[in-house]
């Protein structure tokens, strides 16, 4: 063997002989003669000391870390200055800011100090807001940089370790030296060299290394003319293959998701809105000022005119900030709450995304149910059953050997004995079916690959359902080729059967029809059917077909048909139900037995007990969808409950639809042709236990346990994202309302300067952003009542529902009686501005307790459990008081104010809770909502007409209209519908 630049440095712990620069530019330059040099993979792996057989020893990962490195990914979130650099561009805010300076800029020509202090301070304050709400985005940034490396974590890869055990381990903990197991989806850890595998070849996708990004560049991978394998490129074809990892890296990349949601550009829309209005205002106040100095009508600067300059663009910086900022911290919040119920969101707008889904199209095995498969029942020949009581299965030697070579060599499972326990590995079906092939057959593994010879292998695909694999038996040099997939295609494929005595008898069409019977009742039982069959190829056959690739289809003999127990998870019919009060329509799309589906589907609630779903569209397979013509399609799509024996390009087919129809499709997926329907729908989601890394790669959300109770979860949550708007509306439009009403009233009235200062809005609007916005944010979970309401359409989260404006045009009402009360009391000017200043700033610390309900009338449920609201709120009556009582001498006009004084204000603000519980007792002004149906003769459509409206409270009225419709006359039309959930939306 010859060894590129060998040295004898201690440094090098025992791979003295190996050159770490070598290896690395081995695989980028895919030179082969290099590869030559190092007498091949094989010679290569002896000299990093590597068993391709068994692997490496767990224990000799440090060691090989010390001399080549780590395979580590270092990512890093944008600076905070980035933040606030983009923050700043926008135009309007500079202009706001430089006519704020203008005003400064008057009152020190007019030498009046203390007002340049106040209003002066109006700039920082209002640099402050925008500061916070880059602040917020940073910080927002970070979390999904943390939660960016939690999902690395979970992405976990095959590896030989410790005497050939096959054992999940994180991609970054891969070294040089392991042998890697590859399966179609995976992404390869580190470069490496192609060993062998199943189908002695591999077709691996590297577009996700070339600089253009586009996709397709398709490589074939083999042992002799390209076993180069670069790091990040992705497995299209080829299972079980092994690779030797012999070159890791730390690269760094920076983390972005610069991605808007619909919400946040809305809220960038209206804050542009604000921010124009709030320049042209002052612009137009300024103009008036400059034009009345100049042309000799005063004197002197208006007094009056300068000083609502600030105070305009302070609340209207306020209110644009504010929402922006609400909206950030209810995100990070909605966010922090799905990762604690199992949900990782990679994306943020998929957060929001989840709180308008009206459609789930969910897979079945692992998410429906728990995943944890076992053969219950098996079925031999014609007559003889065995149940899961059976430990062993009686047949004749001759089947029980054809049995062992169909379980223990046609499979992408392994299994590792310990003593006398088993370590299986690979997918939940593989598993069950090695450990039945060992306990109940006494199948052993070890032999078997030491009596065959594997020549070719078919990977199991969701188009074709099966698997197959072509073996050489060592001491007879006899062929064998043998299938396993769903009971009904290796049925259709099959000749012949096996009887329990060995006897192989032609399989007739009585016999068919019988066998197709049993997998009907088996599968209508909930198991699912997988069957075996065999047959023996003469040589001269196999020599004939010179590539040994096209394995056997006809003439096959069936062995025996095996039922797969796998229950519900426990709960899944309470969250089902949940979504469909909520509006949300759960869709099962699997590539299972329809029979089996149905079954499921009934024992999860998505199919009623008894119900005949045969005719009606409901249950149908993915054949006769994708055989529909458009029309039909867009027809029925939204009323399927389930689509079995689908392919992936069926579960893209009927995603297109369900958007094209108007919903929002939020889509599971595990394996990697689910990359498409993933990237396709509104919201993807991947599984972190099942689930390959292209599919966790093309989702924006991850369910880290796999629990369809986690997806039910992420909907409450995403509701939240919105009613938290909601909430914070109706907390921060009363001040300024309330504000903006004050001070025109004292102008028109001819007081001479506004009652509430710019330096008062400043202060309120701070502690709202600051802290109410923090506090509303983090005050409840997802209730009940808020996953009960209809999906809210992305457009209408900034549309003020009549119920909030009812809340906060009450509270506005009171606060700006209120003050104006208070211009009555027999007091001192300062005394009385002061007390104005504090009423105000405590109107609204009681309206902030309700804002908590939106609807319900006791504001005070659950405060006592949240310690942040009740420290929030502890802190912004310390800094009031702080304000009154010890900075006085820094804000003009003010004075501190004795017991009875505060005792006055605090008894006016707290009147804000009875009149907000009185004002949610009055009913709606659109009290009642009914639908008139009006039958057209030549047309099957049916026509709503709103006769009245009423406020619906819950989403299950409306599913058992459309019900009730579709029952009496034809079919309701999506788009009319639509227009009905709009309007209790907005009602």
């Amino acid at each position: 063997m010859i060894i590129p630049e060998a040295t004898t440095n201690h440094d090098h712990h025992g791979f003295s002989s190996i050159d770490k620069a070598k290896l690395t530019d081995l695989v980028k330059s895919k030179d082969l003669e290099l590869l030559r040099d190092f007498n091949g993979v094989q010679g290569l792996a002896e000299a990093l000391q590597t068993n391709l057989e068994d692997g490496i020893s767990s224990q000799d990962t440090e060691r090989r870390i010390m001399v080549f490195g780590s395979n580590t990914s270092l990512s890093r979130p944008k600076a905070f200055s980035s933040f606030l650099v983009e923050a700043f561009k926008d135009t309007s805010k500079l202009l706001q800011l430089v006519f704020t300076a203008i005003s400064l800029g008057f009152m020190i020509k007019q030498k009046r100090s203390k007002q340049v202090w106040n209003d002066g301070g109006s700039i920082f304050v209002d640099v402050l807001i925008i500061a916070l709400s880059a602040l917020a985005k940073f910080i927002q940034a970070r979390q999904f940089h943390q939660l960016s490396k939690k999902i690395n974590k979970i992405i976990r890869i095959d590896v030989l370790r410790d005497r050939g055990r096959r054992q999940k381990i994180s991609i970054f903990d891969v070294v040089v030296g392991d042998v890697v197991v590859l399966n179609i989806g995976d992404r390869i850890p580190a470069d490496g060299l192609f060993i062998d595998g199943h189908d002695h070849s591999l077709l691996v996708d590297e577009s996700s290394m070339m600089s253009t990004g586009k996709s397709g560049r398709f490589i074939e991978i083999d042992a002799v003319t390209n076993p180069f394998l670069i790091s990040g490129s992705k497995v299209i074809h080829g299972n079980y293959a092994r690779m030797l990892v012999i070159s890791v890296m730390t690269t760094t990349s920076h983390d972005s998701d610069d991605q808007q949601t619909t919400l946040q550009s809305l809220l960038n829309k209206l804050t542009c809105s604000i921010s124009k209005v709030a320049c042209l205002d002052s612009f137009i106040d300024l103009l008036g000022i400059l034009i009345r100095y100049f042309s000799g009508n005063t004197k002197d600067f208006d007094q009056n005119g300068i000083d609502i300059i600030p105070f305009v663009i302070s609340n209207m910086m306020a209110i644009a900030e504010g929402l922006s900022l609400a909206f950030t911290v209810g995100l990070m919040y909605s966010t922090k709450g799905m990762m604690d119920d199992q949900a990782i969101v990679k994306k943020s707008s998929a957060c929001e995304a989840m709180g308008t889904a009206t459609f789930i199209c969910t897979h079945k095995t692992g998410t429906l149910t728990m995943n944890q498969m076992e053969v219950t029942k098996f079925r031999l020949g014609l007559d003889h059953e065995f149940e899961d009581d059976s430990t062993t299965v009686v047949a004749c030697e001759q089947v029980l050997h054809l049995f062992h070579q169909g379980v223990g060599l046609n499979t992408t499972g392994s299994v590792y004995k310990s003593g006398n326990t088993f370590d299986y590995s690979g997918s939940p079906t593989e598993k069950a079916i090695m450990s039945w092939g060992i306990m109940n057959l006494g199948m052993e593994m070890e032999k078997l690959k030491n009596d065959y010879t594997i020549l070719h292998a078919e990977a199991f695909s969701s188009e074709k359902l099966r698997s197959g694999v072509l073996i050489r038996k060592k001491d007879d040099n006899t062929i064998h080729v043998h299938w396993k997939g769903a009971a009904e295609t290796v049925l259709a494929m099959s000749s012949n059967y096996y009887q329990n005595n060995g006897h192989r008898m032609s399989l007739n069409h009585d016999e068919r029809t019988h066998l197709e019977k049993v997998i009907e009742e088996m599968a209508a039982s909930g198991l699912r059917c997988i069957a075996f069959a065999h047959k023996q190829i003469p040589a001269e056959e196999l020599k004939h077909n010179k590539d040994g690739k096209a394995l056997d289809q006809e003439g096959l003999t069936l062995l025996g048909i095996v039922g797969i127990k796998d229950p519900c998870r426990p709960g899944v019919k309470e969250v089902i139900d949940t979504c469909r009060a909520a509006g949300v329509h759960v869709m099962i799309i699997t590539g299972a037995n329809l029979s089996t589906t149905k079954a499921i589907a009934t024992e999860c609630g998505i199919l009623e007990v008894g119900s005949d779903v045969s005719n009606n569209g409901v249950v149908i397979e993915g054949k006769e969808f994708r055989n529909y013509t458009e029309e039909e399609r867009m027809d029925v799509c939204d009323k399927i409950l389930v689509m079995a024996r689908s392919t992936p390009s069926d579960k893209l087919l009927m995603v297109q639809c369900l958007q094209k129809k108007g919903h929002v499709v939020a889509v599971t997926g595990h394996r990697a042709n689910d990359e498409q329907a993933l990237r396709e729908a509104d919201i993807g989601l991947s599984m972190g236990i099942e689930g390959t890394e292209v599919a966790k790669e093309s989702s924006d959300i991850v369910i880290v346990d796999d629990d369809f109770g986690s997806i039910g979860k992420g909907l409450s949550w995403g509701r939240r994202v919105f009613h938290n708007i909601q909430k914070f509306i109706q907390f921060q439009l009363p001040p300024n309302l309330a504000a903006l009403a004050v001070n025109f009233i004292s102008d028109a009235s001819g007081k001479g300067s506004p009652l509430i200062t710019s330096v008062h809005m400043l202060w309120v609007n701070l502690i709202m952003l600051a802290l109410c916005a923090l506090a509303l944010a983090t005050d409840q979970k997802p209730t009940k009542e808020l996953i009960k309401k209809p999906p809210v359409i992305g457009a209408h989260a900034l549309r003020v529902t009549s119920v909030v404006w009812r809340n906060l045009l009450a509270q506005s009402l009171y606060q700006i009686i209120v003050i104006l009360l208070i211009i009555f009391f027999n007091v001192n000017e300062r005394v009385r501005n002061t007390m104005f200043f504090n009423t105000f700033v405590f109107c609204q610390l009681f309206n902030l307790f309700n804002s908590r309900k939106v609807e319900k009338m006791n504001v005070f449920e659950g405060v006592h459990k949240n310690k942040t609201f009740l420290g929030i709120v502890g802190v912004v009556i310390v800094l009031q008081v702080v304000m009154v009582e010890f900075l006085n001498i820094f804000v003009a006009d003010m004075e501190k104010l004795n017991m009875k004084q505060w005792g006055i204000c605090i008894a006016f603000a707290a009147l804000s809770w009875p009149i907000g519980w009185f004002v949610k007792m009055i009913p709606g002004a659109l009290s009642y909502l009914r639908w008139r149906v009006v039958d057209l003769p030549q047309s099957k459509e049916i026509h709503l007409e709103v006769d009245k409206l009423k406020m619906c409270n819950d989403a299950r009225e409306v599913e058992q209209e459309r019900k009730r419709r579709e029952k009496g006359k034809g079919v309701v039309r999506y788009d009319d519908v639509k227009r009905i959930d709009e309007t209790i939306i907005m009602v």
